[in-house]
């Protein structure tokens, strides 16, 4: 059984001092990262524990931000879309929490943040930078407390429209008495319990009125196009945040040499010669056994799920450890689950030579029962063989949309068959009637035979060569099904 912890590779700015930003009168800056969907998004900024991640999965009605009653779950910034009428409307941004001194110099956090604060506010910079509107998140229940002051004072500066959400307001009997004191920050307010729903259509509304360009008032947005969605998968450090960086070429995850960094699976969403992709980060991947965490258990089933819903899932490993038993875990069950994947030998600029030799040919060895996986050496550091992952990628995906006429499929039939017989098993050979192509993503066969029984795994094996051989499927996954019929098939 398998399961995630978390990623990453080199810290930045990590040191047991917090070290102040200095932010500019005005952060907003040109950012070179690709806007969501094309949709103007709306970012949801506040201190530690204040609700925003369970008001961003409220808002795009999906469990995708991992929520937990301990503070500092949420530390890279994440996007999602806010529907209206089943049409996107706009996107909303949830980012980790925000501790500011009245000096706007970064202050320390919860004990679980320790050591990520600058990290977490240049993330939250970065996702300003482009942003509509921002909505400062803060909790009726504590009360108006210095930090929220200190973040609406910093948030103020950028220019952006701004709108103060009371979060924890669980019904309207109470509107008045927990938000009374958040007036004094000079913010359009609006009471709302994203636990239980309470106002959330009414925030809705607000927040697109945020999201809303002044350039295009009511501008209608046209559905977003198709990108090709890219999950990193591996053990932890492996450096899969620090490949998401470097493909992107911007500072978009947060990397450090601590086990557990990257907690959320997080969509990056980006452009590459017209082409647009969304890298999904994920947790780092160990065995359940050495899981005891709660909150490292919620990591692991979205990492998982999020390689089961990826066009093509990266498997990261690191070249300085070599290939784990949790490294075969995890190609075996991609392999048995048809999911399209590529492996990366990440780090290979740490490795010698004859070392990086020795283990692409273990690597290998691991990938007997699925040789069509591409092993691939790159490095995040030095970018080697990083415009080939892409490469790659979308050779894959194509090759898992090849689509195969029936008759071409039927004379390919013959012509295998005439080139080798099935074997004789139980004193009678199998015949096959006919073959067909069931679906897509992966190309899925179905051989209609007289007795499936009596074709033994060795020559199903070599139907597989032979059909990838014929129609140009060298690295998709291929189901094959054989089927007993008594008649052919007209």
């Amino acid at each position: 059984m398998i399961v995630p912890l978390s990623d990453s590779g080199i810290k930045f700015g990590m040191s047991n001092a917090i070290s102040p930003p200095n932010p500019p009168k005005d952060i907003r800056r040109p950012s070179t990262a690709a806007q969501p969907a094309g949709l103007p998004h709306v970012v949801l900024a506040g201190r530690p524990n204040v609700g925003k991640s369970t008001l961003f999965n409220r808002l795009i009605r999906a469990k995708r931000a991992i929520t937990h009653d301990r503070p500092g779950v949420t530390r890279d910034r994440m996007e999602g879309i806010v529907r209206r009428n089943g049409l996107p409307a706009y996107a909303v941004m949830d980012t980790g929490g925000v501790t500011l001194d009245a000096h706007a110099a970064v202050a320390e956090g919860p004990e679980s943040l320790r050591g990520f604060e600058a990290d977490i506010l240049r993330q939250t910079e970065a996702a300003l930078a482009a942003a509509a509107g921002v909505a400062l998140v803060v909790d009726g229940r504590d009360g108006l407390l210095p930090l929220d002051e200190h973040l609406a004072a910093y948030l103020r500066r950028t220019g952006l429209p701004s709108l103060c959400i009371v979060n924890k307001v669980d019904g309207i009997e109470r509107e008045d008495e927990l938000t009374a004191e958040f007036h004094a920050l000079g913010l359009p307010l609006v009471a709302v319990s994203a636990e239980h729903g309470h106002n959330m259509p009414l925030l809705a509304e607000m927040l697109a009125e945020l999201a809303r360009r002044e350039d295009a008032p009511g501008e209608a947005v046209s559905p977003p196009k198709t990108a090709l969605r890219l999950a990193m998968l591996g053990r932890p450090n492996a450096g899969k945040s620090s490949l998401v960086n470097a493909l992107t070429g911007e500072e978009r995850m947060i990397v450090s040499s601590i086990a557990g960094t990257t907690r959320d699976s997080v969509d990056v969403r980006f452009a590459r010669k017209e082409r647009e992709y969304v890298f999904v980060d994920t947790a780092g991947v160990r065995r359940r056994a050495k899981i005891t965490d709660s909150l490292e258990k919620y990591s692991v089933n979205s990492s998982l799920k999020s390689a089961s819903k990826a066009d093509v899932t990266l498997l990261v490993l690191d070249a300085a450890q070599g290939v784990s038993q949790q490294d075969k875990r995890l190609v075996d069950l991609l392999g048995t689950r048809k999911i399209p994947f590529l492996i990366l030998i990440n780090k290979c600029d740490l490795a010698p030579r004859a070392a990086l030799k020795q283990l692409e040919k273990n690597v290998r060895a691991m990938l007997s029962f699925c040789a069509h996986v591409p092993v691939l050496p790159v490095s995040a550091k030095t970018g080697q063989n990083l415009e080939e992952i892409m490469r790659l990628a979308e050779k894959i995906h194509a090759e898992c949309h090849i689509r195969v006429p029936t008759g071409q499929l039927n004379r390919a039939m013959e012509e295998v068959l005439a080139k080798h017989q099935p074997p004789v098993v139980k004193r009678a050979r199998a015949k096959f009637y006919y073959l067909t192509q069931a679906e897509t993503a992966p190309p899925t066969f179905v051989f209609f035979v007289s007795d499936a029984e009596r074709v033994p795994e060795n020559y199903a094996r070599y139907l597989e060569r032979a059909l990838r051989a014929l129609f140009g499927i060298a690295h998709a996954p291929i189901r094959l099904h054989l089927r007993s019929s008594h008649k052919k098939k007209q």
